[in-house]
């Protein structure tokens, strides 16, 4: 228990480190990091981390997104007063990057196809685009949203985690009922309705408080929104779960010490940071 605290203080300590310098270089190598990090946990679930042909593709097209994202929030990416291209071109070089690293990944299975199944394959392929497109969400709610992009951002990494506390605690007093035992035992369905009521009530308070006033169409909105996520984080956090009990793993990795990989912090935040940045930029809530 105590390495479990002590890991998760150190977790704690560098996120807010990274939030602290959020509108610097340094969200965007956060960010590439733990994409590498994530990206290299499931390729190892898959036994393709050996595999250096893949590996390099993998983490090679999931480290760039990141900064492409941040240069998609700009106008125009210089260097030394050159102007290398503009945000318009974002989606084409996410597009081509994408495209080179899977023909490598399919010239890799073409020449090792007695040893790497199709299974393998695929999988590799779609955490390639999953992992570093949900995770980019992060450097895109903060650019892209001005002086409210940092308060948006924490309020979309808490749209899992509030979910996680609300639903641990509601399931430890009323918990009766199993929500899916074949994957998850520990969850109920009182505890998953306690994450959602509690994400819900959080985000109706926190944006009314931020904004500074309190309207009855805006609090249902964020309410709504609050919801939404804890539903999106219950999916991807069994979604992971089940991953990992098909594949015979108990964690993604040992990076934090008591609580697993990276993976297995950040499941349900590739599902909810999407979610929330889609939300909030079809819906005007600030």
């Amino acid at each position: 228990m105590l390495t479990r605290i002590i890991s998760g203080a150190v977790g704690v300590v560098i996120l807010v480190a990274v939030l602290f310098f959020h509108d610097t270089i340094v969200l965007p190598i956060a960010v590439a990091a733990m994409i590498s990090i994530m990206l290299y946990e499931l390729l190892r679930a898959v036994k393709l981390h050996k595999c250096i042909p893949v590996l390099c593709a993998v983490e090679l097209c999931g480290i760039l997104i990141p900064f492409l994202s941040t240069v998609g929030s700009c106008s125009t990416f210089r260097i030394f007063d050159i102007d290398l291209f503009t945000g318009k071109d974002v989606p084409f070089c996410c597009f081509l990057i994408t495209l080179i690293a899977g023909f490598v990944i399919f010239l890799t299975w073409l020449r090792n196809h007695k040893t790497i199944r199709y299974e393998q394959i695929f999988f590799a392929l779609a955490v390639m685009i999953l992992v570093p497109q949900a995770m980019s969400s992060i450097v895109r709610i903060d650019r892209g949203n001005g002086s409210d992009g940092l308060f948006l951002l924490i309020m979309g990494l808490c749209g899992a985690w509030i979910a996680d506390t609300g639903a641990y605690f509601t399931g430890v007093a009323f918990g009766k009922h199993k929500l899916c035992p074949e994957i998850s035992p520990k969850k109920t369905i009182e505890g998953f309705i306690g994450g959602i009521t509690t994400t819900g009530i959080v985000y109706a308070v926190a944006f009314s408080v931020y904004s500074g006033q309190f309207e009855i169409v805006n609090a249902l909105l964020t309410f709504v929104l609050g919801a939404v996520c804890a539903v999106i984080g219950t999916i991807g956090d069994l979604s992971a779960s089940m991953v990992k009990r098909q594949i015979g793993f108990k964690d993604y990795g040992k990076i934090m010490p008591g609580h697993g990989g990276l993976m297995d912090r950040f499941d349900s935040v590739l599902f909810v940071l999407p979610t929330f940045y889609a939300f909030t930029t079809l819906v005007n809530i600030l």
